[in-house]
C-alpha cells in the first residue's frame, strides 16, 4: 500500500474516494502509462486523444477568481485535484461577502492536515479586502503563479477542468504559445442560449478584427499560456472586470504569440444560480476591443 493510499483510508469516506479518484488519475500522466497506450493505440490515436506524458517536475498553475461562490469553490477544487496534474490552485477571493472567504479557510485548512496525501497539488489562498473584479483577480493569481503553464478557471461549475490536458497537449509540443478553450462549433457541449451565443459571436468577430487573429470565443474562461507570457503582460494589464478578458488577448496578440484554439466542454449557468456577467460588461467589451485592438492603447 502506498503512502497516499494508506492517508486516504484515514479520511472520511467522501475525502477517502476523491481521494482515490485523484492516485488514480495521477497514474494518467507518467511516462509508463503513455507509452504504454502509445504501443497499444499508436501514436495518431494517442495524439487526437492528448495521450502524452508530462515534463519531469511539471507545474500547472490555475488561477480561481472567486467572489460568492461559497455553495461551488470546494467541488471546483476537487473537480481540479481529480485531474491528476500537478498542480498549484491559486484562490483569489475578491472580497466575497457570502461566507466563501471562511469556506475557502476550511479548505486550505483541510490541505494543511492531509497535506502527505496531496503531494501533487499545492493550494494558495489570496484575499482581496474589497470587491475589485476578475481582472484585478487574475492579476494577483498572476504574481503568485510558479508553475510553467497557467490557466484561468471560474469558480463556478460552467467549465470542466479536465479539458486541460487538450489545452496544453500544443503547448507542451511547441505548437503553440496561447491555448483558448471555445465552446462553440463543436459538438460535444450543452447548447447555450442563442441570445448568449449570438452576443459572443459579435463579441469574437469585432475582436478577431481589432487584433487580427481568427478567434471563434474570445470571452472563454480557459485561456492558457506559458507563466513568462503572462508575466511579460502583467505590468500592462488595466481591466478591473471582465474587459480582462480582451485586453489579455489583444496583448498576447501583440506580441506575436502563437494562438491554438480546442473544443472544451461548457455548462451554462443561469443568472439565479449566480451569474454574474451582464450587458453592461458586453458594453465595456465593446469597449476594450476600441481601445486595446484598434486604437492598441
Amino acid at each position: 500500500m502506498t503512502e497516499t493510499e494508506s492517508s486516504a483510508q484515514s479520511l472520511p469516506d467522501q475525502d477517502a474516494a476523491h481521494l482515490a479518484r485523484v492516485v488514480r488519475a495521477r497514474a494518467q500522466w507518467t511516462p509508463e502509462h503513455a507509452e504504454s497506450l502509445q504501443t497499444m493505440l499508436g501514436h495518431d490515436a494517442c495524439r487526437r486523444l492528448a495521450i502524452y506524458a508530462l515534463p519531469k517536475d511539471f507545474c500547472l498553475s490555475v488561477i480561481v477568481p472567486v467572489y460568492n461562490e461559497a455553495k461551488t469553490i470546494e467541488s471546483v477544487v476537487m473537480r481540479l485535484e481529480e485531474t491528476g496534474l500537478p498542480m498549484q490552485i491559486i484562490l483569489v477571493d475578491d472580497g466575497s461577502t457570502d461566507g466563501t472567504s471562511d469556506r475557502m479557510r476550511e479548505i486550505e485548512r483541510a490541505y494543511e492536515r492531509h497535506d502527505r496525501a496531496r503531494t501533487s497539488t499545492r493550494l494558495q489562498v489570496c484575499q482581496h479586502e474589497k470587491n475589485r473584479g476578475k481582472g484585478a483577480a487574475i492579476r494577483t493569481g498572476i504574481v503568485a503563479a510558479q508553475g510553467e503553464i497557467i490557466v484561468i478557471q471560474d469558480a463556478d461549475q460552467e467549465y470542466d477542468p479536465s479539458d486541460f490536458r487538450y489545452l496544453m497537449q500544443p503547448i507542451l509540443r511547441g505548437e503553440a504559445d496561447v491555448a483558448y478553450g471555445t465552446r462553440y462549433g463543436h459538438y460535444d457541449r450543452q447548447l447555450s442560449p442563442l441570445w448568449h451565443q449570438a452576443v459572443n459571436a459579435l463579441l469574437s468577430f469585432l475582436a478577431s478584427v481589432a487584433v487580427g487573429i481568427r478567434l471563434s470565443d474570445v470571452e472563454t474562461c480557459y485561456k492558457m499560456a506559458r507563466r513568462e507570457y503572462f508575466q511579460t503582460v502583467l505590468p500592462d494589464l488595466q481591466e478591473n472586470r471582465f474587459g480582462i478578458e480582451i485586453e489579455l488577448t489583444a496583448r498576447f496578440a501583440r506580441r506575436g504569440l502563437r494562438f491554438t484554439e480546442r473544443p472544451i466542454h461548457y455548462r451554462h449557468r443561469w443568472y439565479d444560480e449566480g451569474k454574474k456577467i451582464g450587458w453592461r460588461d458586453g458594453v465595456s467589451a465593446l469597449r476594450c476591443i476600441a481601445k486595446y485592438g484598434l486604437l492598441r492603447r
